[in-house]
């Protein structure tokens, strides 16, 4: 099966070796064809630094971008080799095309990142929507929002997102992006074939730096980067691995001015005291009091979902009811939050929930 992809979703380089210039809908022919075009622009209050927004043909070196550099813009990678490459800004749109054995970074990205007829890379890199073609052996410690794509490409290794530095937080508020919503290991394969498997997913003890190392030159020097998995600006989560335990709970915030401190609390106190218990999946979604009337079978809380975006945490082991009850109820004011009652009923209520939510992030 083919699909194809309209420029106005690429904006960077396409087949025709055109480039589209930050809020212009004008082309001009792409540097890589060795003319440097001019700028034409219908905003000309900021003229668009080609060098800034493009790592081009570079080879055996360390290069980037570090935090307000980029602001936003689109950004372009292609025809690099053996290169370390770190951009710590937040992107509208990437595109990386024809690499070879690089290391790279990304910060927060808007929309789409378009990964073409790259191999034995890895990235770290968060995004709206990430798609490849063509590519082999890439690994990729991914934050996505949608459902990851792949064509024609081979060799493909997945892990969570896990990463950290002072600015990243909000730079992911400055993308659009929640933290809550990653879809990282729900791939879909548009070249399906029953013989081989085109993808797989990192060991769960899989380490970032141990595939993309921090940088170690001069410019990045004011970038202080921490790999410890409770400072990640996303959580670590199990995805479609196998679960460990028929047993799962469900425990959704609703929203209030102290919902996400106190969903990050949560996390933390159940990651101290009950290591044994696994994050499955979470997910930030809007919701209306008929949607939570059909989601938990009662419209106690139809008031409380018109507050804001929801966060619902998917928890799964052992005894993993009573343990989420116990913590929940360290951790502050019942008022709130819904979590599940009984085994008996949690596994409907997950599934009621991520339904839901799926269908409202396919809208």
């Amino acid at each position: 099966m083919s699909w194809s992809f309209p420029r106005e979703e690429i904006h960077t380089r396409i087949e025709s070796d055109l480039f589209v210039f930050p809020n212009t809908t004008e082309y001009r022919a792409s540097p890589s064809t060795g003319r440097q075009p001019s700028v034409i622009r219908k905003d000309r209050k900021r003229e668009v630094d080609m060098k800034n927004i493009m790592v081009d043909g570079v080879k055996n070196e360390t290069v980037g971008r570090i935090p307000q550099q980029i602001n936003g813009q689109q950004f372009v990678i292609q025809n690099c080799e053996n290169c370390n490459i770190y951009v710590f800004d937040h992107i509208n749109t990437v595109t990386v095309d024809d690499c070879i054995n690089c290391n790279i970074f990304l910060g927060p990205i808007k929309t789409s990142i378009f990964i073409r007829d790259c191999k034995q890379c890895r990235f770290v890199l968060a995004c709206q929507q990430f798609r490849t073609r063509d590519c082999q052996k890439i690994d990729v410690f991914l934050c996505c929002g949608t459902q990851p794509i792949i064509e024609a490409s081979s060799g493909m290794k997945f892990g969570c997102y896990q990463y950290y530095y002072p600015e990243l937080e909000d730079q992911f508020k400055q993308a659009g992006l929640s933290v809550f919503n990653n879809t990282w290991s729900n791939i879909h394969d548009f070249s399906q074939d029953p013989t081989e498997a085109h993808f797989s997913l990192l060991p769960e003890d899989a380490k970032v730096e141990d595939y993309v190392p921090d940088p170690t030159s001069e410019l990045f020097k004011n970038v202080h980067i921490d790999h410890m998995t409770s400072k990640s600006v996303v959580p670590l989560t199990h995805g479609t691995r196998r679960k460990i335990s028929d047993q799962s709970c469900l425990i959704v915030f609703f929203h209030d001015d102290y919902s996400q401190s106190k969903v990050w609390q949560f996390i933390k106190n159940m990651g101290e005291e009950h290591p044994e218990l696994i994050l499955i999946q979470t997910k930030e979604v809007m919701m209306q009091p008929p949607d939570a009337s059909r989601v938990f079978r009662t419209d106690t809380y139809a008031s409380a979902v018109s507050q804001g975006p929801v966060i619902g945490l998917e928890y799964n082991g052992d005894n993993s009811v009573q343990c989420c009850q116990e913590v929940l109820s360290r951790t502050g004011p019942a008022q709130n939050t819904f979590i599940s009652q009984s085994r008996d009923v949690s596994a409907s209520q997950i599934e009621n929930f991520y339904n839901f939510a799926d269908m409202q992030m396919a809208v």
